[in-house]
Formats: structure tokens, C-alpha cells, sequence
């Protein structure tokens, strides 16, 4: 998977959700998942393949229900990619600073 196609997948706002209610480590249904929002069941099916097919979640049948756990090293891989800009920009930074005191 891309860091282009992890941003993507995450770049919807029922996605993010379900990212962030299984961030904690929890595993849980589908119907779990998308308590308390107005999607059907047929849509969040449609958006967690989203998010299987980008490899941020696995689906795990278990008898009638779909279990959904959050695959956290490609949020890592996120992350990395977030933490290098940041140390670019930290560098660009700090070299206008040097170049801002020398005037």
C-alpha cells in the first residue's frame, strides 16, 4: 500500500472514525463499529473494504458477524511519513532563522 492510499482511505470522515474508535486496540464488530452514526450496514461494508483494501484493517469472519481490528503498523507508516515533513520543514526553519540573524 502507498502513503497515498492510507491518506486517502482516511480522508473520508466515517472512515476516520472507525479508525479512531479501534484505535484503542479493540476489536469489534461491524455493527459495533457504526453504532450511533446514520450509515447502513450495506455502507459500512462499502467503507471498511476501503480500509481492508489500504490495509489499515483486517476483516475476520466469526460465525455471523464480521470482526474488524485496526492494522497499527500501517498507521505507523502514516506517521513516519508525517514525522519526515515535519523534520524538513524543522530544517528549512531553521535555516531561515540563521540566515534572518545574520542580517
Amino acid at each position: 500500500m502507498t502513503t497515498a492510499q492510507l491518506f486517502k482511505a482516511l480522508g473520508d470522515p466515517i472512515r476516520l472514525q472507525m479508525v479512531e474508535r479501534l484505535s484503542d486496540g479493540s476489536t469489534q464488530t461491524i455493527g459495533s463499529l457504526m453504532q450511533n452514526t446514520n450509515i447502513t450496514r450495506q455502507g459500512a461494508r462499502k467503507q471498511m473494504q476501503v480500509l481492508a483494501t489500504a490495509g489499515l484493517i483486517t476483516l475476520k469472519p466469526e460465525g455471523r458477524e464480521v470482526q474488524v481490528v485496526l492494522n497499527m503498523t500501517e498507521l505507523e507508516k502514516g506517521k513516519k511519513f508525517i514525522a519526515n515533513l515535519e523534520a524538513q520543514w524543522d530544517k528549512r526553519l531553521e535555516k531561515l532563522k540563521e540566515i534572518s540573524e545574520k542580517k
